[in-house]
């Protein structure tokens, strides 16, 4: 039995089609059946949830807790990073990438606590320190943080059309998006600037710049991405016609994708993904599948700033 610990859970009760709340209500009980002080953060929405975690954090906490997806990791990620803090994560969402990649057990909320204990009791032994990407318009002192993939175009379009959907479940509704998007795709316009000057411009299927691997509930956006590395994975695709999108589009989920001509990774700290008059306007971003806004948008990695417990 590990010594009490105080938590601070946020919980997302829609995740995983409710999933989130069934797994919440468990987390709960068990963690105070096991001794430990629970505050329950939960809001209405996410800004109360946040603005209620932020002040638990000041009061004191042994770590932060979030009960959903990949949303909720995000939401987490915000709160804590760049602070001392840990993140524990009950993935209960229907993708759980961040999870996933970093071997946490899913949909099983006394294992969860049984990690967070262990992580807790073994010290800096049980805790990874991950990279953090600082997100916001150049020039802003606003910054959002994320942890997985940011996506800034067909993508951003898929995962926005996914998010109105409520079949099917898991990849399934990003391939029914995705056909739902085709029917009127036009390459986008982009200009990328790297941390050392180089500049890609061109016209563009999909930009995604990535520190995790996976995203869309295990689409290998990124197979090299690693999410301690100090380094962000930029993946661009030049123009794709719709046809030439739908051979690609497979190849995502094993990583293939980065093979074909169309497709480059660059390496950098930083990005600035900004619009071009070589094409439509992207459309608006999203980073760990929640909406951020539109381009332009200047991604910097900062190393360890998230303490996950695994």
């Amino acid at each position: 039995m590990s010594a009490p610990l105080r938590l601070g859970v946020v919980v997302n009760p829609t995740a995983g089609l409710g999933r989130g709340g069934r797994r919440g209500a468990a987390f709960l009980e068990v963690a105070r059946r096991r001794g430990h002080t629970v505050l329950d953060l939960s809001g209405p929405d996410a800004p109360t949830a946040v603005r209620r975690a932020r002040q638990a954090v000041v009061d004191g906490l042994d770590a932060l807790v979030v009960v959903g997806g990949d949303g909720m990791v995000h939401l987490g990620a915000g709160v804590v990073a760049g602070t001392d803090l840990p993140l524990g994560v009950v993935p209960a969402g229907s993708g759980n990438d961040i999870a996933r990649v970093n071997g946490l057990p899913t949909h099983d909320p006394a294992a969860a606590l049984s990690v967070m204990e262990r992580a807790l009791g073994d010290g800096a032994d049980g805790v990874r320190a991950l990279d953090a990407v600082s997100v916001g318009p150049p020039g802003y002192a606003q910054r959002d943080w994320y942890l997985g993939v940011l996506s800034c175009g067909v993508d951003a379009a898929v995962n926005a059309r996914a998010n109105t959907l409520t079949w099917p479940r898991g990849t399934a509704r990003y391939v029914r998006a995705l056909l739902t998007e085709l029917r009127t795709f036009r390459p986008y316009g982009y200009r990328l600037t790297l941390d050392d000057g180089t500049t890609w411009e061109s016209t563009g299927t999909l930009v995604a710049v990535a520190n995790a691997p996976h995203f869309g509930g295990g689409m290998r956006i990124a197979p090299d991405a690693r999410m301690d590395d100090g380094l962000l994975d930029v993946l661009v695709a030049g123009p794709l016609s719709r046809t030439q999108l739908l051979t690609v589009f497979p190849r995502v989920f094993s990583g293939g994708h980065v093979d074909h001509p169309a497709c480059t990774v660059l390496r950098s700290r930083s990005v600035l993904v900004e619009p071009s008059a070589l094409g439509p306007t992207p459309p608006v971003a999203y980073a760990d599948g929640e909406r951020l806004g539109p381009l332009p948008l200047l991604a910097e990695v900062v190393p360890g700033a998230v303490r996950l417990l695994v």
